[in-house]
């Protein structure tokens, strides 16, 4: 921001008696932190995120500090401490595995001394340093920009954030439009805080985001991918695809998959993908775990089985089909958000193993039980049942299965019409053997 676009704000100190912040619910390695930098004569303040959440009754499990020391003084402070960043230099006291992050007031203004980047409108580059005050104004959202002090254990605002915590609003800070520009992700982030906290996006906050959510296209695939993760595996996925979409955000981030949803006529791919995403968040609550590969093989699903039906329409056959439609989604995603290939191969072993849950001959009732990606590969095809009621038959039979000692799913299987599928499955023709020189069977398809 400008100086001339700058918000101006008053100090509001709220004393210990009126919040609900208590030490106890402090990470007792951020506490050290801020004591060893008063005692050491510099200003330091527990701030962002943790203040807002402890502030709604939530617990944090970043406790992140600012402070008037640079980098190089808080490093000398702390043995246990590494400094990191070149776009935002920012110092990490080392606690085993609990990382208690230490920045440096950053000011708004650049000095001149190449500190402080701009590119196309982005910010690329901030280590102009400077107070307080500048700190505050320079954050994204008001209710990230509340301090809280061991010195008399006060929150202090500068910004109205105090106010908006307990309004529950996600404000921008200066000018929306300006702030985007700045920096696209912002977009993502607000639709995130307000879906994990319970909050609004303020009117003025949200009006800009349709008309630039087509910015977020140059953010880094890489950040996308963290911010894709943080937003839909931390227990608010249905209520964040939902902010996407009412934002104009999901149709840039996924545009296959929302062109999908917008031509299914009967919704039944969106009720999956919004099934699939509250089951992700039942997950989260309850500790279990969950992976980036099932998530993403459900909010592409619609993508991939649009391209899919896509290739039979131009006479692929079924097998090539899939596999062409796995990769070709998979390949046109990673250049908004970057899945890993650790992700995005079993997302397609999800998605390749569906067909064979209508075949139940023998050997391949035993080769899909023994498949390595048979458990999400089954728990996506319970998630399909919802949306399509006819693969009841193939779910109740694969659920008894796994339960079933092998020698018995073996006499069950004898005693059944060989090659028995449900109706409707797609017939998949059988492959001869070609061998190679040395008479091995090198062109059989692995299943």
């Amino acid at each position: 921001m400008s100086e001339s676009t700058q918000p101006q704000f008053e100090l509001r100190v709220i004393p210990r008696e009126q919040h609900c912040i208590s030490r106890k619910d402090i990470s007792a390695n951020a506490l050290r932190v801020l004591y060893k930098l008063n005692e050491a004569g510099f200003s330091a303040y527990l701030v962002g995120g943790a203040v807002r959440d402890l502030l709604v009754g939530g617990h944090p499990k970043d406790f992140d500090v600012a402070t008037n020391a640079t980098p190089e003084q808080v490093k000398s402070l702390f043995r246990n401490c590494r400094l990191i960043g070149r776009r935002f230099r920012l110092a990490h006291v080392m606690y085993g595995r609990d990382i208690i992050e230490v920045a440096t007031f950053r000011a708004n203004d650049d000095d001149g001394t190449g500190g402080r980047e701009l590119e196309d409108g982005r910010l690329v580059r901030d280590n102009v340093y400077g107070t307080i005050e500048d700190d505050a104004i320079r954050r994204d959202f008001t209710a990230n920009a509340l301090y809280y002090t061991v010195e008399d254990f006060s929150v202090r605002d500068y910004t109205g954030g105090f106010d908006d915590v307990s309004q529950r609003v996600m404000r921008l800070i200066g000018e929306p439009e300006l702030r985007y520009r700045e920096d696209p992700v912002r977009m993502l982030r607000a639709v995130r805080l307000a879906a994990k906290l319970g909050f609004e996006v303020d009117p003025a906050a949200a009006a800009p985001m349709p008309k630039l959510a087509a910015l977020l296209s140059t953010a880094a695939p890489a950040r996308l991918f963290d911010e894709s993760l943080k937003l839909f595996l931390s227990g608010h996925a249905h209520k964040g695809f939902l902010g996407l979409e009412q934002h104009g955000l999901f149709k840039v981030l996924f545009p296959e998959s929302a062109a999908a949803l917008a031509s299914n006529s009967n919704g039944a791919l969106r009720a999956m993908v919004l099934r699939g995403l509250a089951n992700t968040d039942q997950r989260v609550h309850e500790d279990k775990p969950v992976t980036p590969a099932f998530l993403f093989a459900v909010l592409l699903w619609p993508a991939f089985c649009r391209e899919l039906a896509r290739l039979q329409s131009q006479g692929v056959d079924l097998v090539q089909a899939q596999q062409r439609a796995a990769d070709r989604v998979s390949v046109h995603q990673a250049h908004l958000i970057a899945l890993p290939r650790r992700f995005s191969i079993p997302m397609q072993e999800i998605w390749l193993m569906q067909p064979r849950f209508a075949l139940r001959q023998r050997k391949r009732v035993f080769r899909t039980l023994a498949h390595p990606r048979f458990r999400a590969a089954f728990d996506f095809l319970e998630l399909r049942q919802e949306a399509a009621p006819e693969l009841s038959d193939d779910v109740d039979f694969w659920r008894e299965a796994q339960g079933l000692p092998q020698e018995a799913l073996a006499e069950r299987l004898s005693s059944a019409p060989d090659g028995k599928a449900s109706a409707g499955a797609p017939k998949r023709r059988r492959r001869r053997r070609r061998r190679d020189a040395s008479g091995s069977g090198s062109g059989d398809r692995q299943e």
